[in-house]
């Protein structure tokens, strides 16, 4: 079947959008509301195309191609049009583009500079000026909403939690946590993945920076700052020029050095014993010693955790008992500071640089506290971060490179790939071969290729670990879990050990990262994680030197039970 673009025939296939067929032709269509992969909305309208016979506009987005139409992509009337459009939501929107958080990354912003609009025409009644800050995780600014309903869409087809949707008609149209006024009352998880496609400012993460600048001038507290591997994957983005992931980290820890943080940990090392200890919890339950049932979820992501126990309460004795890794170093970091660090555990402001909005309700969970303190303080995302540090002027090109503060200094390439879907399962494969045998696993048998990328939504693969058949999952992206749980639940399920991450591609693609989600930029980043996995002396978690020396004088047992292990609540509460 062909149509005509702009006078150029073009080829398509039955069921493909106007949108689809012109971007596929190389035409650039603008739009708010459309997202790749999901069900079309219209809901923008800006993505407007005219029909060349009957002069008619329709939205491309949403619009089926047919055979013999003849389509104009930028004619005076779309750009008149489209002028139009932009300019009514201007009209309702607030013009504080300098202090928005979303400046410079805002679509509205960039369509409002593409036509040419220098003044908004439209005069009258504005938008409900109210902000929701009662979630943990995420910010929601009613008055900057354009009601484009991306934040639907991904909650609803990517996440499968529909904690929001569109309530009124009319002006009052507005997007709500179903009859409830606030996130933090409905079933919200905080992964933040409704930030992340926002076009406009109406979302963000809850700031931790105030708190954290607070910190560091308090002459009475030792500033901690760790952070963790997604984030160190990211770091380059943000640089003018070509540099490696190591280098920009020790940057990173060198401009923390300079803003007033007295020390700088890699999380990477926590990851490492979460390992240890997750692989040691699995082989317990896989030989019986452990009665917890299979098979046994991973529990690193806390979005996840927000998910299970507020839609499948009764299957939390699924989930691994393991903290996540930043709350396992916060935990030791205060436990061990008198000893370790000569600081008192009381004087210790711990501080998570984390890919993920979710984590700021982690922190804040009482059943993770020790010592009646919070392992970790404040969570900053990836982006908060840069902001600080260009808050406090730093210029990148006159820092030095500063290496992290032992003893949370060391990882394993196992640890390094936690940021990426299926990272934590291959790190627990190979150290669960280990405690199974009593052998290193080979150096040539330790990539787990099956488990890896982002292509499959439910990557599925079958070890031989001396001679135990063990059927492993990795659920890419929360929307896919679902059908997991219902086939375990009725019996189908024969996988005994299960990694799910809330986010597609992993933490890598958090709620917290730099906002381009593109998919080739998600495969780029997960290509340079697994380098740095490649690129490591040692590939296993439980060989880290740092790690051995920790469990050898201080992580004993009952030690290890209580400040790095934890229980999951059957009724979630808010978020």
């Amino acid at each position: 079947m062909k149509i005509k673009i702009n006078n150029k025939e073009v080829t398509f296939k039955a069921g493909e959008t106007l949108f689809q067929v012109a971007k596929k032709a190389g035409y650039f269509i603008p739009t708010m509301c459309h997202m790749e992969g999901c069900k079309p909305t219209g809901a923008c309208r800006v993505c407007i195309v005219e029909d060349a016979k009957s002069h008619r506009l329709i939205a491309s987005c949403s619009f089926p191609a047919e055979d013999g139409m003849e389509i104009l992509t930028d004619s005076p009337a779309i750009r008149t049009s489209r002028k139009t459009i932009i300019e009514l939501m201007l009209a309702n929107h607030p013009q504080d583009c300098l202090t928005c958080d979303k400046s410079g990354n805002c679509t509205l912003q960039s369509l409002a500079k593409q036509y040419g609009i220098s003044k908004v025409s439209y005069k009258g009644e504005m938008k409900l000026d109210r902000i929701d800050k009662a979630s943990f995780s995420v910010e929601r600014d009613f008055a900057k909403c354009v009601l484009c309903g991306k934040c639907v869409t991904v909650c609803a087809e990517k996440q499968g939690v529909s904690a929001i949707d569109f309530a009124y008609r009319g002006f009052n149209t507005q997007i709500k946590p179903g009859n409830r006024c606030s996130l933090a009352e409905g079933n919200c998880v905080g992964c933040g993945q409704c930030i992340m496609v926002c076009p406009v400012g109406a979302l963000k993460e809850i700031s931790h920076k105030e708190r954290v600048w607070d910190a560091i001038n308090n002459k009475k507290k030792r500033v901690v700052v760790q952070i963790a591997p997604a984030c160190q994957i990211t770091f380059p983005e943000f640089f003018k020029k070509n540099i490696s992931v190591d280098e920009a980290t020790k940057k990173v820890v060198g401009a923390l050095k300079r803003i007033g943080v007295d020390i700088v940990i890699d999380t990477n090392t926590a990851a490492d014993i979460t390992i240890v200890e997750e692989a040691k919890e699995f082989v317990e339950r896989l030989t019986k010693k452990n009665p917890k049932p299979l098979p046994m979820f991973t529990s690193c992501c806390p979005g996840w955790i927000n998910f299970i126990e507020a839609f499948y309460p009764n299957m939390t004795d699924h989930l691994s008992s393991c903290k996540s890794p930043h709350m396992m170093e916060g935990a030791l970091v205060k436990r061990l500071s008198k000893e370790v660090l000569n600081i008192e555990p009381k004087d210790v402001y711990m501080v998570s640089i984390m890919p993920c909005t979710a984590k700021k309700y982690e922190c804040n969970r009482p059943e993770l506290e020790n010592d009646g303190m919070k392992n970790v303080d404040s969570v900053l995302t990836t982006r908060e971060l840069f902001v600080m540090l260009n808050e406090f002027g730093i210029q990148f090109e006159q820092v030095e490179g500063v290496e992290f503060d032992v003893p949370f200094s060391k990882a394993t390439g196992a640890a390094r790939i936690f940021g990426a879907s299926g990272g934590v399962m291959e790190a627990a494969l190979r150290t669960a071969y280990f405690y199974v045998t009593g052998q290193e696993l080979p150096e040539s048998a330790v990539n787990f290729e099956d488990v890896r990328g982002i292509s499959s939504n439910v990557k599925r693969a079958t070890v031989d670990v001396a001679g135990t058949k063990v059927n492993v999952g990795v659920v890419n992206g929360l929307g896919n879990v679902v059908e997991v749980i219902e086939d375990i639940i009725n019996g189908k399920n024969d996988l005994h050990f299960i990694e799910v991450m809330t986010c597609q591609s992993g933490c890598i693609g958090g709620g917290g990262q730099p906002f381009e989600t593109d998919i080739e930029l998600l495969k780029s980043r997960m290509k340079k994680t697994y380098k740095t996995d490649e690129n490591s002396k040692l590939r296993k978690s439980h060989l880290n030197p740092e790690v051995k020396a920790l469990y050898d004088k201080y992580i004993k047992e009952d030690m290890a039970h209580e400040y790095l292990h934890t229980t999951y609540k059957k009724d979630k509460g808010g978020k």
